[in-house]
């Protein structure tokens, strides 16, 4: 966020986990991991803020407040909350023009996805798996994007829910739902295909049957910022796109 908004030489520390852009990683002291930090590490540095997310960093934060440090972190999970979080950090270092305009540059991006999305005349059920042991389906945000680029949720019901614990899934349950599409993006570790395929009753998913099973890397959709729309949202309109193609092309 703060290199897309050119206030990069605000940042004094990063978390090992960022990835993008890549320059960070050269450039900046890693002193956090996920879920655990170095706080004196981070109190080395001196911050006069430090930016989180989620409730699984409620401990650092508690920790960093503890011994006097500003904390302000974010709990996103829709592409709503994705888009205030961008104008709340502009507005907090000082940037609120430049991440206003990125903002509608994201929103254009959306509404050029939609208006392609209106194009298709089938919409294909989509199942995006996030985790596999337990075997858990998608974050609210990858609903919304596979909404947006004309697919159908397969568990939209669950998708909604914060806890990642909420939305453990049976097998049999995917089964039942028959998914023209599976994406995978398994948050921390490469997402397997030949893996997935082989569990037992999927090989009469249409997914599996019509070879719609991929990969979108978790950098690109698991981490809620604006790469979910740069670089996540293309690449769910890609093989929706695809699918349509190959059906299409089935039924001529």
């Amino acid at each position: 966020m703060l290199y897309l908004l050119g206030e990069q030489d605000r940042i004094v520390g990063i978390s090992g986990f960022t990835t993008r852009p890549s320059i960070a990683r050269r450039e900046k002291p890693k002193v956090s991991a996920f879920t655990s930090a170095k706080i004196d590490k981070i109190l080395e540095l001196r911050p006069d803020l430090v930016f989180g997310f989620s409730d699984l960093q409620a401990d650092i934060a508690a920790s960093l407040i503890r011994a006097g440090i500003e904390v302000h972190i974010f709990n996103q999970r829709s592409i709503t909350q994705v888009l205030g979080m961008i104008a709340t950090v502009g507005c907090l270092v000082g940037a609120s023009e430049k991440s206003a305009k990125l903002i509608a540059e994201l929103e254009n991006t959306i509404s050029q996805a939609q208006i392609t999305a209106s194009g298709l005349t089938i919409k294909p059920k989509v199942y995006f798996e996030e985790w596999d042991e337990p075997i858990m389906c998608s974050i609210r945000w990858a609903m919304e994007l596979i909404e947006i680029a004309g697919g159908v949720d397969c568990f939209p019901e669950l998708s909604h829910l914060q806890s990642a614990k909420n939305r453990v899934i049976q097998a049999w349950q995917v089964i039942e739902r028959q998914p023209d599409i599976i994406i995978g993006s398994w948050c921390g570790k490469k997402f397997q295909p030949s893996k997935v395929i082989q569990r037992e009753g999927w090989d009469s998913i249409p997914a599996v049957k019509n070879g719609f099973v991929r990969e979108i890397k978790s950098v690109d959709i698991l981490q809620p910022g604006p790469s979910l729309i740069t670089h996540g949202l293309n690449q769910v309109q890609s093989i929706i796109q695809e699918w349509n193609r190959f059906i299409t092309g089935k039924q001529g």
